[in-house]
């Protein structure tokens, strides 16, 4: 349970994909100008058929709180960490420890001025932290962050045979003014892609990180499908009994989600964050049930 390689929860059970919901991506959701509570949230996202949630460490004064409602929906936890040194996953650690519940960590490592030896050092360093602590820990493809950029996260993960990924190619879309398929692109989404440990679902274009789905209709989504699909065969390929892969939708509040100005000045999302969340999880249902299907027939799906 405790290989950086993959999170396994040491029973029989076949290799099997878990959906949480990002904690982040609640904020702001609610009806009728309204935000939902803490329980209403865990009701939505356990009424949505999420297997759990991806949020940072909670403060120690609501750890009842989270470990009553947590139970209640049978939820499994993942969190998040931004460590800078060794010494702040060791922080999150033990923190994680308190806590009780944490399935993994997902680390944004601070930062985007970290590069070469010195960010290969740092990863190894959080790595082996969390080796020892018996906790599994996976780096995000994130921008503003250590992998700032697609090439120099290659370069980690070439230096590094024990760095997994959990991957969020939205940033490097962004980053990189992708509108698609590119030879050196794909090579290189190839790279990080054999390295899957989960996935963050949002769709970006070249220009904006996160876009309204148009009910999967946007010309990106089939892009990101692809490479998601990859990702999850890639995993699938190497799993044993009691491996699970992470699929996360992350659609950010305001900030990340496009907005515009109404009366008053009042700015309101341009799209709706909940109901695209829903079809994020949707799309990763259908593309596992694809992937194992391959794998089972490698002929069924051609």
């Amino acid at each position: 349970m405790a290989s950086n390689f993959h999170l396994n929860d040491g029973s029989s059970r076949p290799p099997r994909m878990e959906i949480q919901q990002s904690w982040w991506a609640m904020i702001g959701l609610g009806e009728n100008g309204r935000e939902w509570t803490m329980e209403e949230k865990f009701e939505k996202i356990a009424e949505a058929g999420f297997t759990g949630i991806s949020a940072t460490m909670p403060p120690e004064r609501e750890y009842e709180q989270w470990h009553r409602l947590l139970d209640k929906h049978r939820f499994s936890f993942s969190t998040i960490a931004f460590p800078a040194n060794v010494k702040d996953i060791l922080d999150t650690l033990e923190a994680a420890k308190q806590f009780g519940r944490v399935q993994y960590i997902n680390s944004q490592v601070m930062d985007a001025f970290v590069i070469g030896d010195e960010a290969v050092q740092l990863l190894e360093g959080l790595l082996e932290a969390s080796s020892e602590a018996g906790i599994p820990q996976f780096i995000e493809t994130h921008r503003g962050r250590i992998t700032q950029d697609l090439l120099r996260t290659t370069e980690y993960v070439r230096a590094l045979p024990q760095l997994k990924l959990i991957i969020d190619l939205s940033h490097y879309v962004v980053g990189g003014e992708l509108d698609g398929t590119h030879t050196r692109s794909e090579a290189e989404f190839d790279v990080l892609l054999q390295r899957t440990a989960g996935i963050h679902g949002r769709i970006s274009n070249g220009e904006q990180v996160q876009v309204d789905m148009v009910n999967g209709a946007h010309p990106m989504v089939k892009h990101f499908k692809r490479w998601w699909r990859k990702g999850m065969l890639n995993w699938y390929a190497n799993a044993v009994p009691g491996d699970i892969l992470s699929f996360i939708p992350e659609l950010g509040p305001p900030g990340y989600a496009i907005t515009r100005v109404v009366e008053n000045g009042r700015e309101v999302e341009t799209t709706d964050r909940w109901q695209e969340a829903l079809l994020l999880k949707q799309i990763a249902e259908e593309l596992w049930d694809e992937v194992v299907a391959e794998a089972s027939n490698p002929q069924a799906i051609r």
